[in-house]
């Protein structure tokens, strides 16, 4: 019996059938060692030895590989053909020697590019040894992420309190978006004019004309900037006599794009399919792990994490057959296409990303798919199959005509295209192509030297347009035009783009509004102290440098530990450097670097730093526990504040507060302001006024008075409960809407319905959230019990709980990303996250707050609690805590 080792269960499954009785199959389930959570996992002192941990599932599934081993005659390691596909068979393997259930078996290597049988026999007849140099590349950014992680983040958290870590490749990635925001920011319109005449031929035929140039100069996009410019050539223009200069045509053809790699495929997938990156990967992990057809589960694509355009031989010759019998032999090309990676740091060169068949037509296999799973597999299909199709021809046509008129002249071109054959164009083209192309139009025939008069379409037109426009910034960056620029720049890999993007959202540095990633003010603080501190770790040449070099580890040019060393030695210098720096040497630096966004210049001409609300104070960077804000030098006078930098809805920052109108009841007004944590309404200018945040979705650009009482007359009393006649209230907290009866919150779905919902509704969610176990019944029943907690003890469950699921160990609850399943969490995500919560400052924030009062008597809680409540000192000592300590970035591989 030989043990085969996968990394899935399905693929397992598949494997297994195809291998027969004589071979075992099992899933590793992914990775099955991590280095843990915490400070000293790697050891520069020790030549960068590493402590691996194992989580309680994976030990469970490592177990049963061992005692699987201990009864077969070999081991064959079959797990996905790339750098963490490698590791994880080192991984295994390392394990099981540790065990010592090896002994003397042979152990073997197999990849295969296809879950197809006969994929699988090839690899099988053609094994191999493990890939050390692979292994060591491994090895070497799993330390640096770490190394990276776990030494700049700590600094990050005590020189800016509220700032989360900064991960090797994120920030890098997140300093692309941010320099994008700020050459935005920094962009000045520039006014030009274009000028079109609307022409006729002899025929009667329309020729619309450009000018590109007038009184003997070329005339460029940009050349003419008033609108005197422009009239006096449209003026001139419509007194003119027009003439054929030339007429040129010139045939072009337009080859196809090679087939799908990782990053092509994703940035496709966006465009066309409007999925994100991580979104594309799942599809097509799915696609390539096997769909049932016809009760046997079949691969039905390569393998989808590969720099590689090159498809295999069998591939091509089924291509080429498949579109002589779609579209006829004149689609085929005389010679086949053949692909080769252009980029200089191109990893494992496997097969570009393909279906396994290509006689696998979309519509042949539709059915057997969900929705995207057919969307992706059409797109892949078509875009291999047109990869070897003929190319498309195009005929470009050029008429350039002469005018001459009030002793001037100008010169006007009209151009066209005509598709003469479609070749590839018959099934794909990529959608860049489609944007930039220029409308297939057939252009009248016209021959030199023919007039041509002017001639609008319709009669009261006017034949000669003049038209404004002003230049616009660049676009801020979608999820496809980042990871197209991450590989022209070699930042990261194409495999980890997706984690990389989606890891930016998660940590709040970055958002997506209308599929474009925008920085938040969270994130630009952070790229601004990377860059006035750290420069060199975030540069583009330093980081595309460093990945050359993990490439060359791979290839086994050069050793992993004096890659490390080089690095480590100058970074962990570099960390020594900025300890001693100031908090207000750090926000000095911020200020400057972050003017533009903080700072903007105001159209008055007062300067931009000025406080508004006393005479002498200047606005600065400051930092709380909360994050970053703008507040006055003269604190505690003058106590103003605001966000970094709030749009008010045309552009501008909002500092001053805008009076929305009056309060019909007390004749006080109503005004929105804008605080450090963003916009809130205000009801007079009393001592304490009373106030009311926005709710999560609310924009102040759209609030009006009647929403701002709304809001403002918050607590809501809904109705006497029907059990008790104890009053049920609604209001918005700081986890958005909600009903409360006798301490039992319970969420509602949207703000609005904080005003509308009756007593029915509100009893109706109370008792739900009292059968999960809210607050004054029963201790809640997990969702699911992962185990015991591998380095501390003590169990680690899933709940439900009043803000979503979350996992608690002991006396630690920490709330589960947005959108995760609570069933598909694993041991090794939950100790994550509960060491995550932990290192910000254990259970309970109040908790933080009454430290500074309670050091005398921190054996005794109930003393604490008076000497906390008694003095408001208190307040002053929890500014001056520690700051809390927030997750460590350590990227999967990148």
């Amino acid at each position: 019996m030989k043990l085969v080792i996968v990394e899935s269960p399905a693929k397992a499954k598949t494997i297994n059938k195809y291998l027969g009785s004589d071979y075992n199959v099992l899933a590793s389930y992914g990775h099955v060692r991590d280095l843990p959570p915490k400070d000293g996992s790697v050891k520069p002192d020790e030549d960068f030895a590493m402590s691996w941990q194992v989580d309680s599932k994976s030990q469970k599934r490592l177990t049963e590989i061992a005692n699987a081993m201990k009864e077969a005659d070999s081991l064959i390691l079959a797990t996905d053909p790339d750098r963490e596909g490698e590791a994880i068979s080192w991984h295994v393997l390392e394990v099981l020697q540790k065990k010592k259930v090896l002994k003397d078996k042979p152990v073997e290597r197999v990849v295969f590019n296809a879950i197809t049988k006969k994929s699988i026999l090839e690899a099988m007849e053609n094994p191999r040894q493990l890939d050390t140099p692979l292994v060591d590349a491994y090895l070497a950014r799993r330390a640096l992420d770490y190394l990276v992680g776990f030494t700049l983040s700590p600094v990050l958290w005590r020189k800016l309190p509220g700032a989360r870590s900064a991960g090797r490749v994120q920030s890098v990635a997140l300093r692309l978006l941010c320099d994008r925001e700020m050459e935005i920011e920094v962009f000045k319109p520039q006014e030009y004019w274009s000028i079109l005449a609307h022409l006729k031929t002899p025929g009667g035929e329309a020729l619309p004309a450009s000018l590109v140039g007038y009184d003997g100069k070329k005339i460029g996009r940009l050349d003419i900037t008033s609108e005197g410019e422009a009239t006096a050539i449209k003026t001139m223009l419509r007194s003119a006599s027009f003439s054929v200069a030339s007429v040129s045509s010139k045939p072009t053809k337009r080859n196809p794009q090679p087939p799908f790699t990782t990053s092509t495929l994703q940035q496709e997938a966006s465009r066309k399919l409007g999925f994100s990156a991580s979104r594309a990967m799942q599809v097509a992990q799915k696609l390539y792990e096997g769909i049932s057809i016809g009760g046997e589960t079949t691969g039905l694509i390569t393998y989808m994490r590969t720099d590689g355009v090159q498809i295999a031989q069998e591939a091509i010759s089924s291509a080429r057959s498949v579109i002589g019998q779609d579209f006829g032999d004149k689609y085929v090309p005389e010679k086949q296409r053949f692909y080769a990676t252009k980029a200089k740091n191109a990893q494992e060169a496997h097969e570009a990303v393909r279906p396994t068949d290509l006689t696998r037509r979309p519509k042949d296999v539709a059915r057997f798919l969900d929705p995207d799973q057919a969307r992706l597999y059409d797109l892949i299909w078509k875009r291999t199959m047109a990869s070897q199709m003929e190319s498309a021809v195009l005929e470009r046509t050029t008429i350039e005509i002469d005018a001459s008129g009030s002793g001037k002249k100008a010169a006007l071109r009209v151009t066209g295209s005509v598709v003469r054959f479609d070749g590839f164009f018959a099934l794909y083209q990529e959608s860049r192509d489609d944007e930039e192309d220029e409308a297939s139009r057939r252009l009248p025939a016209v021959d030199q030297g023919a007039s041509v008069a002017l001639g609008a379409a319709e009669a009261k037109a006017d034949p000669v347009e003049a038209s404004q426009h002003f230049t616009t910034p660049p676009p801020r960056y979608t999820e496809a035009s980042l990871v197209k620029k991450m590989e022209e720049l070699s930042i990261g890999r194409p495999s980890t783009y997706a984690s990389t993007i989606q890891t930016l959202q998660d940590r709040d540095y970055v958002e997506m509004e209308k599929k474009q990633l925008v920085p938040q003010d969270k994130g630009r603080i952070v790229i601004a102290f990377l860059e006035s501190f750290f420069n060199r770790y975030v540069e583009f040449d330093f980081t595309a440098s460093l990945e050359e070099q993990l490439d060359k580890i791979s290839a086994g040019e050069l050793s992993w530990q004096d890659v490390l060393k080089a690095f480590w030695k100058d970074f962990s210098g570099a960390v020594d450097e900025i300890k001693d720096l100031r908090v207000s040497e750090v926000l000095d630096a911020l200020n400057d670097l972050l003017a533009p966004h903080i700072f903007p210049e105001k159209e008055d001409g007062t300067a931009p730093r000025a406080c508004p609300s006393c005479s002498d104070g200047q606005l600065s960077l400051k930092v709380s526990r909360f994050g970053a804000f703008i507040g006055c030098s003269n604190y505690p006078e003058c106590n103003y504040t605001r966000q970094l930098a709030k749009s008010d809805g045309d552009g501008e920052a909002s500092e001053g507060p805008k009076v929305l109108g009056q309060d019909p009841e007390t004749g006080l007004d109503v005004s929105l302001r804008t605080g450090r944590f963003g916009p809130y309404v205000q009801l007079g200018e009393e001592a304490k006024p009373k106030r009311s945040s926005l709710p999560k979705g609310w924009s102040a650009a759209d609030l009006d008075l009647e929403k701002a009482l709304e809001l403002l007359s918050l607590p809501r009393e809904v109705g006497a409960h029907p059990e008790d006649g104890k009053m049920i209230t609604a209001g918005i907290g700081r986890y958005g809407p909600f009903v409360l009866h006798e301490g039992t919150y319970a969420n509602l779905s949207a703000p609005e319905e904080v005003f509308t919902v009756g007593i029915n509704r509100a009893v109706d969610v109370l008792a739900e959230k009292r059968a999960k176990g809210g607050r004054g019944r029963a201790a809640a029943t997990p969702l699911k019990e992962l185990g015991e907690h591998p380095e501390e003890g003590g169990p680690i469950n899933v709940y439900d709980g009043r803000y979503g699921p979350y996992v608690k160990h002991g006396k630690i609850n920490a709330t589960l990303p947005k959108d995760t399943d609570p069933q598909t969490v694993t041991m090794e995500q939950a100790v994550q996250l509960i060491a995550d919560k932990a290192a910000k400052g254990g259970t309970k924030k109040k908790a933080a707050a009454k430290k500074p009062a309670a050091k005398k008597t921190a054996a005794k809680k109930p003393a604490a609690k008076k000497a906390a409540a008694k003095k408001p000192p208190a307040k002053k000592t929890t500014a001056k805590a520690k700051a809390p300590a927030e997750d460590a970035a350590v990227e999967d591989g990148s």
